[in-house]
């Protein structure tokens, strides 16, 4: 199976799982309770008609499928409705905050890469080694601490201290150099839970792939270590490190509602906080249809580099 017909097929596969993501979302709203009606008319008397009339604005005297039928097609549309709170559109919010998020995610994804792989891959070339025993020790400290804790004590020591970074986000563009400075803390905080787990498992995927027959025959021929480490050991070890990749994406963007709120990123944490305080139905709504089609097109992506990294998952 040639690598676009495998990667086509996986993506019509997708289709029920989003299918079953939108369901899931928009009944997960059902379950709250208040409807936004009952959020705008909390401080006024209201007439039957005036709430009448809201009901029918959001299409809440419609049956149950009929108002996900027609929640779904302004969906697919992209037009998610208007907010609860204010006049402006969902949509209008979520292009205003998206890409913050989407920054700090990516940033957090490349430190844990950055960081994790490498050392892991150290740390199994030198089993039993001092910087085996240091990787182990760095990776627990960096599971256990709490990321709103490590935010703290960075924005402490770096931000107050030691004057490098600035505490409050700049009022600039998103890659301009100060913005891109203040987002180093976050990055960091976000990712050091993420590369401690790319260590560990990098460590344990390279150390089986080294005791395996091909390693000894490709050092036999007389490639030199270095080759053999970067090009066929960690090429093969680096399908369990996709796999854990795309689940990370779930975990960094649900952590990134902590670390927006911590270092006051104006991203789609702090807009999803603040609907849930303020009922603000539509943008609950929006962003975490987003955020669960994110990871699922996370997971579509790594299937596609698991095809390329290994062309036999492809049969």
């Amino acid at each position: 199976m040639s690598l676009r017909r495998y990667v086509l097929r996986r993506a019509l596969l997708t289709l029920p799982v989003l299918f079953g993501v939108s369901v899931f979302t928009f009944a997960l709203v059902k379950f709250l309770p208040g409807t936004p009606v009952d959020y705008l008319l909390q401080f006024q008397e209201a007439t039957p008609e005036l709430r009448a009339s809201l009901r029918a604005q959001y299409h809440l005297d419609e049956p149950l499928y009929r108002q996900y039928a027609l929640w779904l097609w302004d969906v697919l549309h992209l037009d998610f409705g208007d907010r609860v709170v204010s006049d402006r559109s969902v949509r209008a919010a979520l292009a205003a905050r998206l890409p913050e998020t989407l920054a700090l995610g990516g940033a957090a994804l490349l430190v844990a890469l950055l960081v994790g792989v490498p050392t892991g891959v150290l740390a199994a070339v030198n089993r039993g080694g001092p910087i085996d025993e240091g990787s182990r020790i760095a990776a627990l400290a960096g599971i256990a601490t709490p990321n709103f804790w490590l935010g703290l004590l960075l924005i402490l020591l770096f931000g107050v201290h030691l004057n490098l970074v600035p505490v409050i986000p700049p009022v600039a563009p998103l890659f301009a150099p100060e913005s891109l400075a203040f987002l180093a803390l976050p990055a960091i905080t976000l990712g050091t839970a993420s590369a401690a787990l790319f260590t560990r498992l990098t460590r344990s995927a390279v150390g089986e792939e080294l005791r395996k027959e091909y390693v000894r025959t490709a050092r036999a021929k007389g490639l030199d270590e270095r080759t053999v480490i970067v090009k066929h050991v960690l090429r093969n070890s680096l399908i369990s490190v996709v796999t854990v990749a795309a689940v990370q994406v779930a975990v960094l963007l649900d952590g990134a509602v902590v670390i927006e709120r911590v270092f006051s990123w104006p991203g789609l944490g702090r807009l999803l906080v603040r609907a849930i305080l303020q009922r603000d139905f539509p943008v609950v709504q929006a962003v975490v249809l987003l955020v669960a089609v994110g990871v699922v097109v996370a997971n579509l992506l790594a299937d596609v580099v698991y095809a390329w990294l290994d062309p036999r998952i492809r049969y």
